[in-house]
């Protein structure tokens, strides 16, 4: 009976989540959706997405650029910081490590118009690179915290046998410790990429050149249709290709993701 209930909690559940996936893709080839007025199935609302504004393609490439950027600054920024916090005493080691974290209790919207200004005063204004700075400054708590923990689970004897052995610090850390930490590092890029991925409010307020818009923005854009009609079947299918890469990424590395936080999220 215990089984029975969680297989039919789980089933429950699953259904709850997957309706709405479902429905998003059987509405993305449905042609009652298009504008155009055509019946039954087809691909024409994929057909209108592809040639909107600057191409499909165009927009895919600029949130890919953004992606990858906050995702190697966050990676890149996070492991090196919580080595530096796992392994080694400083002066005012636990207040940065606190103040970075302080960056979570900050709702990121209030700060936009301030961090528009700044990327003016540094040339990055309307630029993918400063989006993607900025992206990743907010990845910055949860891949601190993350990595300074995987660091702590690793024994210390690991870092010491390498040092005997004639690595540097440097060396150390390439050649043992990021092996060990590799499932929280991917942990770490996972959820900066998914974040960078689907943001809307940065890339809105950040870029002003319709052809650096990014996936979400587009979607937005091209949903009004004729006469402020709402193009739901474009729409659809552009819900449906923004989600194809996130699922594909997810199942790509959905074993280190589950490795990192069973291993680095705690202590231990």
């Amino acid at each position: 009976m215990r089984r029975a209930g969680f297989h039919a909690t789980s089933t429950a559940l699953a259904v709850l989540f997957l309706v709405p996936t479902v429905w998003t893709v059987f509405a993305s080839v449905n042609g009652r959706q298009a504008n155009d007025g055509r019946a039954g199935w087809g691909t024409a609302n994929y057909s209108r997405l592809l040639h909107y504004g600057i191409g499909l393609g165009g927009y895919l490439v600029n949130t890919a650029v953004v992606a990858a950027i906050t995702v190697a600054v966050t990676v890149l920024t996070t492991t090196l910081g919580g080595y530096a916090v796992a392994r080694f005493s400083f002066p005012g080691k636990n207040l940065v490590f606190l103040l970075t974290l302080a960056i979570l209790m900050v709702p990121y919207t209030t700060i936009l118009i301030p961090l528009y200004v700044l990327l003016g005063w540094i040339g990055l204004q309307n630029s993918l690179l400063g989006l993607g700075l900025v992206l990743a400054v907010f990845q910055l708590p949860f891949g601190l915290f993350m990595m300074r923990n995987s660091f702590e689970a690793l024994p210390v004897e690991l870092e010491e046998a390498a040092l005997i052995d004639g690595c540097t610090t440097v060396g150390a850390l390439r050649r043992v410790l990021l092996r060990g930490v590799l499932p929280g590092m991917v942990t770490v890029a996972l959820f900066s990429f998914l974040a960078a991925w689907n943001e809307f409010a940065a890339p809105l307020i950040f870029l002003t050149d319709g052809a650096k818009f990014t996936l979400p923005v587009a979607l937005v854009n091209m949903q009004s249709g004729s006469l402020g009609s709402v193009d739901y079947g474009a729409l659809q299918a552009g819900v449906v290709t923004a989600a194809v890469p996130c699922v594909a990424v997810f199942l790509l590395l959905q074993r280190y993701y589950v490795q990192g936080f069973t291993s680095g999220a705690l202590k231990g």
